[in-house]
């Protein structure tokens, strides 16, 4: 299979080694501490420092501190080991352990007072380095669920953060928690006339409009999934799904596994159905009308997989005939 595709995906980008086997040191933090080389990622609400550029022109890069240039973090600040760098273009040297640590909002004031300074993954994700783009995509992920698991799903006890910051220890039954990521299929449809069809949200403003998507649920394929979805939000039903990629969404914690599909045999593009819910709206476009500067429609930002698609489809040429 082909990766081209899903190595144009701005969170799909990464350039770590997560070094799985470094987690399960009991004293892994006490040497990354006592290590000049460790770099810290801080992140706050979401966001991070972006590093004084070096030359005007210089590609942004994220704010990376010593240890010692960090506030020490309270014992219940969630600290993740990342794992090592593999940028060779990166400032810090290749084989550099990375944390990330989430701090609280004194921690971060001394830091950094200006919160205009603080920016979030998806103002910058198309323009970090895979490295960045993937630690910060890690960071997100994993402390979303820190954030979301304090305590044991059997018991109710609150977790001790074991394993480098990628396992929860309930103290009284002795179980683990591990992080979850919540799967949701979105699709690019195409009719007979090599239309897409596009959706506005509920929660959007009136002209914008995105790719149908929804949650895999228990004991379905991802395949199923997007039939099922596509019915549910626009009542038409939908054939040959093609897997293109996936790329992790964690806001908070998903990923999006990205398919193509067409209208099935049999369904007409017209009796488009809004499930008057999520989905206000639903418009077939043409290549030439989503191309249009004067339209007035709002597509997916940069950095999401729907646009990627999106665009995908943009490139190709026009069916014969259509």
């Amino acid at each position: 299979m082909s990766f081209r595709f899903t190595a144009r995906l701005p969170l799909s980008r990464h350039a770590v080694d997560r070094d799985h086997d470094a987690r399960a040191e009991p004293d892994l933090f006490e040497r990354l501490w006592a290590d000049a080389g460790t770099r810290v990622l801080p992140l706050w609400h979401d966001k991070v420092l972006l590093a004084s550029a070096a030359a005007a022109n210089a590609a942004p890069r994220l704010l990376l501190l010593a240890p010692a240039d960090l506030t020490a973090p309270a014992t219940t600040t969630p600290r993740v080991y990342l794992g090592r760098s593999l940028d060779a273009d990166a400032a810090e040297p290749v084989g550099t352990p990375l944390v990330v640590v989430q701090l609280d909002d004194d921690q971060a004031t001394r830091l950094e007072p200006d919160e205009a300074a603080w920016v979030g993954l998806r103002d910058y994700a198309t323009l970090l380095s895979d490295r960045d783009t993937g630690i910060l995509t890690e960071s997100l992920g994993i402390l979303h669920w820190h954030d979301s698991h304090p305590h044991c799903p059997r018991c109710g006890a609150a977790t001790d953060v074991t394993t480098g910051g990628w396992v929860r220890h309930c103290p009284v039954d002795g179980s683990q928690v591990f992080p979850r990521t919540d799967a949701a299929v979105i699709v690019l449809i195409t009719d007979d006339r090599d239309r897409v069809l596009l959706g506005s949200n509920a929660m959007w403003e009136a002209n914008r409009y995105s790719l149908l998507a929804g949650f895999v649920e228990p004991g379905e394929s991802f395949e199923s999934a997007v039939v099922r979805e596509v019915f549910e939000e626009s009542g038409i039903r939908v054939a040959d799904p093609v897997y293109r990629g996936s790329q992790p969404w964690p806001f908070p914690a998903s990923i999006m596994v990205g398919f193509t599909a067409r209208l099935a045999d049999g369904q007409h593009a017209g009796s488009l159905v809004p499930d008057g819910t999520e989905i206000l709206d639903l418009r077939w476009f043409s290549r030439a009308e989503l191309a249009d500067p004067d339209n007035g429609i709002m597509l997916p930002g940069a950095s999401s997989i729907a646009r990627a698609l999106i665009d995908d489809w943009l490139a190709q040429p026009e069916l014969p005939g259509v």
